[in-house]
């Protein structure tokens, strides 16, 4: 027994996130995909059927006050907050990322109306979506769009500096961006800040509350493990809300939603973020993936996810050292823990091959244009051993 799976039994039995790994629904598969599709969460399925069965198929319309229907998207909201470090009443859930991507941002233009500020800040890394809606965002407010790198950020920002969208984690690097000096910067510069927290939200703290942040948006299908399609959240800061001025209000976010008034008049709080008819059935088959956090004697915490997940991708590293021919890969992750969120990436010239073989083999990652292998670890169910096997199927693949 090679000595890398000796320090990979230690690790798991000393691992005091372990017990979380039985809440999932998994199979002798190693699964590095959660940044993209988290596992299956063993009480969602039950919780679905009740919601089909019983709550749409006998209680139906009266669901909506009896069930909770009505204020799942606050209510769902509070239980994602103590994951990005906010208080209550500050998230709705609802709408995919991108459409709160559109909303945030065009809020925050909004919020800098009359100070001539007319230039929108994007992240030059960004995933496309989000480069897409700050397009679109920027015509529709008169503004300029200007593609920056975050690290470049700080000297980019001027007097004309409205909004600045930026990515919490590179999606195919893996890299982490300094929110707080970002933040602190875009605030220096009197703009508002919108954080993408897709690939952060779930697997690292953020501290949206604890570093001023302006608005957040994220999905909640990858580190959260909502189930595919499951709906975004958006944050919209205490301080905020009542200047929170929404590109898309609907019905739902009316002060009377129920009065049918010709007149738009925006409710109070982060209920401004609402538009149309909730999505009941994922969202509350996401409000029933969430318990896994509850876990046994307190709930799972964020920090010691944080830990677990920069212990998972340094052992990964150190099996790639070990297992993988000399300059066949090439890590694009940040070595340094203040810089990686919770994915490695590895160069490799027929990445899109290896990752076919790796797959065929067990271990799941997936492959990014052109010449990426991602493998994402999410702690609440990967495990140390899980990391070798992943390692040493690469190096047998590559060679």
């Amino acid at each position: 027994m090679s000595e890398l799976v000796l320090k990979a039994e230690k690790l798991d039995a000393g691992d005091e996130l372990a017990g979380v790994r039985s809440q999932f629904v998994l199979n002798d598969v190693v699964y590095l995909d959660g940044n993209s599709l988290g596992a299956l969460p063993v009480g969602v399925p039950g919780r679905v059927e009740d919601v089909v069965r019983r709550q749409w198929g006998e209680l139906r319309i009266r669901s909506w006050d009896e069930s909770g229907w009505w204020t799942a998207p606050e209510r769902i909201g509070d239980r994602i907050a103590p994951l990005v470090g906010a208080a209550a009443g500050q998230i709705v859930v609802g709408d995919s990322t991108s459409v709160n991507v559109f909303k945030a941002l065009v809020a925050a233009v909004r919020m800098t109306a009359g100070s001539g500020r007319d230039e929108i800040v994007v992240d030059a890394t960004t995933f496309p979506t989000d480069g897409y809606i700050a397009e679109s965002a920027a015509r529709m407010t008169g503004c300029t769009l200007r593609p920056v790198a975050p690290a470049e950020v700080p000297g980019a920002l001027g007097d004309r500096t409205a909004a600045v969208l930026l990515n919490h984690v590179d999606y195919r690097t893996g890299r982490l961006h300094d929110l707080p000096a970002l933040t602190a910067a875009v605030h220096a510069a009197g703009a508002v800040v919108v954080w993408d927290l897709c690939h952060s939200a779930g697997a690292l703290p953020v501290g949206l509350d604890e570093h001023g942040v302006d608005l957040a948006v994220g999905c909640t299908y990858k580190y959260l493990n909502g189930g595919p399609g499951s709906p975004a959240y958006l944050y919209v800061r205490r301080e905020l809300q009542d200047r929170f001025d929404s590109p898309l209000p609907g019905w739902n976010s009316h002060a009377e939603p129920f009065g049918m008034r010709p007149a738009y008049e925006p409710a109070a709080g982060a209920l401004r973020g609402r538009v149309g008819t909730p999505d009941i059935l994922s969202m509350l088959a996401l409000e029933a993936a969430l318990e896994v956090w509850d876990g046994d004697g307190g709930g799972v915490s964020i920090e010691a996810v944080r830990a677990k997940s920069l212990a998972l991708t340094d052992f990964f590293l150190e099996c790639v050292a070990s297992y993988v021919p000399a300059g066949r890969v090439e890590s694009v992750t940040p070595v340094a823990h203040a810089e990686r969120g919770s994915q490695v990436a590895l160069r490799c010239a027929d990445a899109g091959d290896v990752m076919k073989r790796l797959i065929e083999r067990g271990v799941v990652g997936d492959f990014r244009h052109p010449d990426v292998l991602r493998f994402g670890f999410t702690p609440l169910y990967v495990g140390f051993g899980d990391v070798e096997r992943a390692a040493r199927t690469l190096g047998d693949v590559v060679r």
